[in-house]
C-alpha cells in the first residue's frame, strides 16, 4: 500500500446492513475510503477485479456468489502487480469460521458488527497494510534481483535445462522437460506434475520456466503455467470462466479470468 488512503469494497445483499457497515467504518477508521458496495457475489468479484481494494469486507451468503467463493476468486484472477487483498467476513453465520480463516481471513465479525468491535479489526489490518507497505511485492522483488543481477554480471545467460532434478523423498527424480504438463506454484517451491505423478522443485515458477529448454510452456493463472504440447481443450462456463483439460492429467485446470483470451475461438 503506498501513501494513499486505504480502500474498501464492502460485499452485502442487504442494503441496509451494507449502510450501517459502511456508516460504522467511517466512524472508527475515518480515513478509510469504501469504493463500492457490490449486492451479490458475482458483482463483487468484478468490482474488486476492477477496483483492487486493499480490503474486501465480504458477507458470507449472498446470491450468486458466497462471500467464501468471492475471497477465492479474487485471489486467482488478481492482477500480479498488485498486492492481494484482504478480508474480512461480516456475517450473521458463524460456522463458517474456520473456512474463513483458511483464506487468510484477517477477521470474522459476526452481525451487527459494532463499533467497538470493528475497532480491534481496523486495527488488525491497519498493522497488516503497515506491514506490507514496509515490504516489496513480489514484483518490486523481481525488478530488483534482475537489477542486481545484470549489474554483478550481465552477459551471464541463465543454464538451460533438458531434465529437471526434483526431489522425493531420498530419491532424486529426473523428469524430461517434455513429460511435464504443468507447473504450479505453491510458497517457495514449484510443483511439477507428469502422468507418472507430482514433485516438487525449489525454485520459483518464473526462474524454472526461463531455464527450461525444449518445451512451450503457457501461462493460464498467476500460479500456474502448462506444457503447449498436452492442452487438449479448454471449457467455458456460463460466467466466462474456462477450465483446460491436459493429456496426461485427470483433473482440469483452471484459467484466470486475466488469461482467458487465450482460449477463446479464432
Amino acid at each position: 500500500m503506498s501513501n494513499s488512503r486505504p480502500t474498501a469494497l464492502i460485499a452485502e445483499d442487504e442494503p441496509l446492513l451494507a449502510k450501517s457497515l459502511a456508516r460504522v467504518l467511517q466512524e472508527v477508521w475515518p480515513e478509510l475510503e469504501i469504493l463500492a458496495t457490490a449486492e451479490n457475489g458475482v458483482e463483487a468479484i468484478e468490482r474488486a477485479l476492477e477496483l483492487t481494494p486493499d480490503v474486501l469486507f465480504l458477507d458470507i451468503k449472498m446470491p450468486g456468489k458466497s462471500g467464501l467463493e468471492v475471497a477465492e476468486a479474487a485471489v486467482d484472477d488478481w492482477p500480479d502487480e498488485k498486492s492481494e487483498p484482504l478480508f474480512v467476513f461480516v456475517t450473521a453465520h458463524d460456522e463458517f469460521a474456520v473456512s474463513a480463516f483458511e483464506r487468510a481471513a484477517i477477521d470474522y465479525v459476526l452481525k451487527p458488527a459494532t463499533a467497538d468491535r470493528l475497532r480491534k479489526t481496523v486495527e488488525r489490518l491497519r498493522e497488516r497494510l503497515a506491514t506490507r507497505a514496509a515490504t516489496p511485492g513480489a514484483g518490486e522483488m523481481a525488478t530488483l534481483f534482475k537489477r542486481v543481477q545484470a549489474i554483478s554480471d550481465p552477459e551471464a545467460p541463465a543454464e538451460r535445462i533438458k531434465v529437471i532434478r526434483a526431489g522425493v523423498g531420498n530419491t532424486i527424480r529426473m523428469i524430461p522437460v517434455a513429460d511435464v504438463i504443468c507447473l504450479e506454484a505453491a510458497d517457495k517451491y514449484v510443483n511439477v506434475i507428469t502422468a507418472a505423478g507430482e514433485s516438487l522443485v525449489r525454485m520459483s515458477l518464473r526462474e524454472l520456466v526461463s531455464r527450461l529448454d525444449g518445451a512451450e510452456f503457457v501461462q493460464v493463472h498467476r500460479s500456474v503455467m502448462v506444457n503447449a504440447s498436452h492442452m487438449a481443450s479448454a471449457t467455458r462456463d456460463e460466467l466466462g470462466h474456462f477450465t483446460l483439460t491436459l493429456r496426461g492429467l485427470a483433473r482440469p485446470v483452471k484459467v484466470s479470468r486475466a488469461f482467458s483470451h487465450l482460449f477463446r475461438p479464432m
